[in-house]
């Protein structure tokens, strides 16, 4: 279980149920419909938390006799729950809420309000910042963009906790937005349609994620970059003349599995074949310490890779 990955989940779950009774009280004091969207915002990203945290602890547990590839494929199955919850609990709420609203009277007292946006705001700047470094950390060790980490990691808790700040930020910009309308104007209407519009940015947060969870819960292979990277590896062996096939397969977070298909030199024997899958095996392990099962074939027919 990657320590900096449950540090960020940690960080995020607290700020958000700090925030989420902040603005269910707020809510209620003013009557504004905003305020209460953002309430089961962060309501529902605390139990989206809970659940990555959840699916941190599970896929960390170690193969048995039952499952001999580990437990890594339970984090996605928790992360994909998780954007489901957040589809339901606080996206279709929050339109839901913020259409009934629009008919409603105004808002009793803005300035509770204001001053539960911009804690609120702070608070979520503080778990988006510490998101960032960690993103920026783990992209400097691949060497990409963190756009492009972001895109193909297998680390959903990381992908899961920074989409869910950049759009508490967002939803709470929208949030002010229609406070400050509807103060302006009288007009219930631009508190109800901000918590619309928080609705329909978690509809997009979630399935986001979901598409995100299940193609690593059905079996996804590893970025192309990273494909070719273990495939230089492997004809980097002493007696390997090609890689014909290559397969891989992300097993969890901080797991994968290699199997290839090998031409290895027609005059090596037995001891010489053995020795040098041995020797690639471990440099490949040694490279990149996500590589966890590696099996190797001595016979291959078409080029192919998945």
């Amino acid at each position: 279980m990657k320590s900096e990955s449950v540090l960020t989940v940690l960080v995020a779950g607290l700020m958000n149920l700090a925030i989420a009774v902040a603005k269910l009280v707020a809510g209620i004091l003013s009557g504004s419909a905003a305020m209460v969207s953002e309430a089961a915002h962060s309501a529902a990203d605390t139990v989206t938390e809970i659940m990555l945290y959840i699916a941190l602890r599970n896929s960390a547990k170690r193969p048995d006799e039952a499952h001999p590839f580990g437990y890594g494929s339970t984090a996605y199955m928790w992360a994909a729950l998780a954007a489901a919850f957040t589809f339901v609990a606080g996206g279709l709420f929050s339109i839901t809420h913020g259409f009934h609203s629009m008919d409603s009277g105004g808002e009793a007292d803005f300035l509770v309000s204001y001053i539960v946006l911009a804690i609120s705001f702070a608070l979520e700047a503080v778990s988006f910042g510490r998101t960032i470094v960690q993103l920026r950390s783990e992209s400097a060790e691949w060497d990409v963009r963190p756009r492009r980490f972001l895109k193909y990691t297998p680390d959903t808790s990381l992908k899961a906790v920074f989409l869910e700040d950049a759009a508490a930020l967002v939803g709470l910009l929208l949030a002010a937005g229609g406070l400050a309308l509807t103060e302006i104007t009288g007009d219930p209407r631009y508190d109800g349609g901000a918590s619309v519009l928080i609705g329909l940015l978690l509809l997009v947060v979630a399935v986001l994620l979901g598409h995100a969870n299940l193609s690593l819960l059905i079996g996804r292979s590893l970025p192309p970059r990273f494909r070719e990277a273990v495939r230089r590896e492997l004809e980097s062996g002493e007696e390997i003349t090609a890689v014909q096939e290559l397969l891989t397969l992300q097993l969890g977070p901080t797991s994968v599995l290699v199997a290839a298909r090998i031409d290895y030199r027609d005059g090596a024997d037995g001891a010489h074949i053995e020795a040098t899958s041995r020797a690639v095996e471990a440099r490949l392990r040694e490279k990149y310490p996500m590589v966890t099962y590696v099996f190797l074939s001595p016979w291959g027919d078409a080029p192919v890779d998945r």
